[in-house]
């Protein structure tokens, strides 16, 4: 055997071990890049990974995700917020289930870095009560909103109405309170007043009503003031007329008489 043949059969196993390594690498996520609690898995449809954080008992969004997840399911967890620039490196997501979870409000930035890719949001079966007004705006993805306590106020309106390729979802929003009387229990689409004209207006009039307060103040004080001068300037008259008159002297008089 030659030393050309010896060193082949001493770097064939090893190369192919390599190869073993490389392909599990790329087939398989490392254990570290997958959140602790969650199970990983490659889509070789999709080209990326599967993360599901199912049943985990999270009380937040694990903040270590692998960055080519693809889909990401959080549901029946804890969940209280959703932090702004949460999912903003991943660029690849598709879908994000956070239903069955304890999220009160959205904010401007939830969903920033994912609206480009994201086709499927689930936030059903929450606690969300109110959103901000651009929260939905750029998404173009398919919202689930079902089972949450809304309140219908501006803000929710306004984003509504940036949810017009989801009109489906806009109609399950149904109204646990409301800045209307009479809409609680209702959809939201059902609501035929402009909330946003509504509450400039209930601020206008509590202005108006904070400045009629100030004035009828003022005027009282000064009403107060005229007042009590006029009592003082009559007590000090009063005092005076009361005051003994002051006797002329008897070299006076002589002077008068001398006089005449």
């Amino acid at each position: 055997m030659t030393l050309l043949d010896l060193w082949l059969s001493r770097s064939l196993p090893m190369c192919l071990l390599l190869q073993s390594l490389v392909l599990m690498a790329l087939c398989f996520p490392s254990a570290s890049m997958c959140p602790k609690g969650c199970i990983c898995q490659r889509d070789p449809h999709l080209h990326g990974i599967n993360v599901t954080c199912s049943q985990s008992r999270l009380k937040e969004i694990p903040p270590s995700l692998p960055v080519d997840t693809v889909l990401l399911r959080l549901d029946h967890n804890q969940i209280g917020a959703v932090p702004d620039q949460t999912f903003h490196g991943l660029r690849l997501l598709r879908e994000l289930n956070l239903s069955y979870n304890a999220v009160e409000t959205l904010g401007e930035a939830a969903f920033s870095g994912i609206e480009a890719t994201l086709q499927v949001l689930d936030l059903s079966h929450n606690r969300i009560t109110s959103v901000h007004k651009d929260a939905f705006a750029r998404l173009k993805a398919r919202v689930i909103v079902d089972d949450n306590p809304w309140h219908c106020d501006c803000a929710l309106q306004q984003a509504i109405s940036g949810m017009a390729h989801n009109h489906d979802a806009a109609a399950r929003v149904l109204c646990r309170s409301s800045e209307v009387r009479d809409q609680e229990g209702r959809p939201f689409l059902a609501v035929d007043t402009d909330l946003c004209n509504l509450a400039k207006r209930t601020t206008d009039y509590a202005m108006l009503v904070t400045m009629f307060g100030w004035f009828a103040m003022v005027i009282s004080y000064v009403v107060y003031y005229v007042r009590q001068n006029q009592e003082d300037a009559r007590r000090h008259l009063e005092y005076l007329k009361s005051l003994p008159s002051k006797p002329k002297k008897p070299d006076e008089a002589d002077d008068i008489s001398t006089v005449v």
